[in-house]
């Protein structure tokens, strides 16, 4: 069994590895990366596949290079993949259009969809 999140729900699955919940993996699509409890040595289980945008200002460079000594740390298997350039809700269509509307730094990108859903599609293949 595995889990996919966006946004919120990437931050949540995220969670749920942390805490070693039984699943073989997990992936966060534009979700946020930090974390109150974060995981300890040998207890996550899932193996993770991170997707994010290198613009995006929710999660910026420093919360990346944070999640990567935390899993490090953890021992866990993951993998972070940054599109740069790329702003945050990038597989959303309707982002672009919400973000200008309530002036959010939401953005959709329709080259970062696609190869971020590629990824996810090799992730759960190759567990």
């Amino acid at each position: 069994m595995g889990a996919i999140g966006y946004c919120f729900g990437g931050a949540v699955v995220l969670e749920m590895a942390r805490a070693g919940a039984d699943l073989r993996g997990v992936v966060s699509l534009h979700g946020l990366l930090d974390t109150a409890t974060p995981a300890k040595p040998g207890v996550v289980k899932a193996q993770i596949l991170v997707l994010t945008g290198g613009a995006d200002p929710y999660v910026p460079k420093d919360q990346v290079d944070a999640f990567d000594r935390e899993m490090r740390t953890a021992g866990a298997q993951y993998r972070v993949v940054v599109y740069p350039g790329v702003k945050h809700s990038f597989t959303n269509p309707a982002a672009t259009e919400l973000g200008k509307q309530f002036d959010i730094p939401d953005e959709y990108n329709a080259d970062a969809d696609q190869k971020s859903w590629q990824e996810v599609l090799r992730f759960f293949r190759s567990l």
